[in-house]
């Protein structure tokens, strides 16, 4: 089973370099690395040739894109494996045997989707873990959803429920997680930190960003028919409470 793995960049120099050793450091082997490029211009272009270059199972492309998740649907177009998942160009695997664990439960639990757990850092340090849990529908209007970097996908289910939706600037993953979750598939829960990532992102870079983050949230609610509003958008914030408490 070929496992497709997405990374996409942009002027991601100084951190570009541990994501591409990390995907190669996988113990499991049949895994296509698709970098998608949205033009750089301080040497993550030449970084990504260079590796690809050096490293058979890497694919870029470097070219203008009309943002985040215009980039991540070249990837998904450009990807030719059985299974597509991410890796952001700041993010590492957790372990050497991440995309192991995750082929052995497509393999065991013939399943359409897996995800696991997720932990942020800061300067080298834990300081937030994000615990999933089996899911359940009923789940949904309280906020749940799986940490989008930890979730591989069978490729026929993307060919069934579509591109991310590239109206949205920060919110398209939440809405591509409802309409899987709410797409009938078949998921199974690794109870493992899969995915290291660093804070920050599109979504928390300051409060005008968090204030747009909330207000696509409830647009997604809407458009799938999920929960109640701006209520299930609070709970999706407080669940995040519960991932601070749990560092260690």
């Amino acid at each position: 089973m070929k496992i497709s793995i997405i990374t996409i960049t942009f002027n991601s120099a100084k951190t570009i370099r541990r994501a591409l050793d990390s995907v190669q450091s996988q113990t499991y082997k049949d895994i296509e690395h698709v970098v998608v490029d949205g033009a750089s211009t301080d040497g993550t272009r030449q970084i990504i040739e260079s590796y690809a270059a050096e490293h058979q199972n890497v694919r870029c492309i470097s070219e203008p894109d009309e943002g985040i998740y215009n980039a991540i649907n070249k990837g998904i177009t450009l990807a030719t494996g059985d299974v597509i998942g991410f890796l952001h160009s700041d993010d590492i695997f957790y372990s050497s045997d991440s995309i192991g664990k995750i082929a052995a439960a497509f393999a065991n639990h013939q399943t359409d989707v897996v995800y696991g757990d997720l932990q942020y850092c800061h300067e080298g340090k834990v300081v937030r873990r994000w615990k999933s849990n089996d899911f359940h529908p009923r789940a949904l209007k309280y906020g749940w959803m799986p940490p989008h970097p930890t979730v591989y996908v069978r490729r026929e289910v993307y060919e069934q429920v579509g591109k991310y939706d590239e109206w949205f600037r920060i919110s398209a993953d939440y809405d591509m997680m409802l309409r899987i979750f709410t797409g009938g598939y078949t998921s199974h829960y690794i109870p493992k930190v899969l995915v290291s990532m660093e804070t920050g992102g599109a979504s928390n870079k300051n409060t005008r960003a968090r204030l747009s983050k909330t207000q696509e949230d409830y647009i997604v609610l809407k458009k799938n028919h999920v929960g109640a509003g701006y209520l299930t958008v609070a709970f999706k914030q407080l669940r995040k409470v519960k991932q601070f408490l749990r560092k260690s």
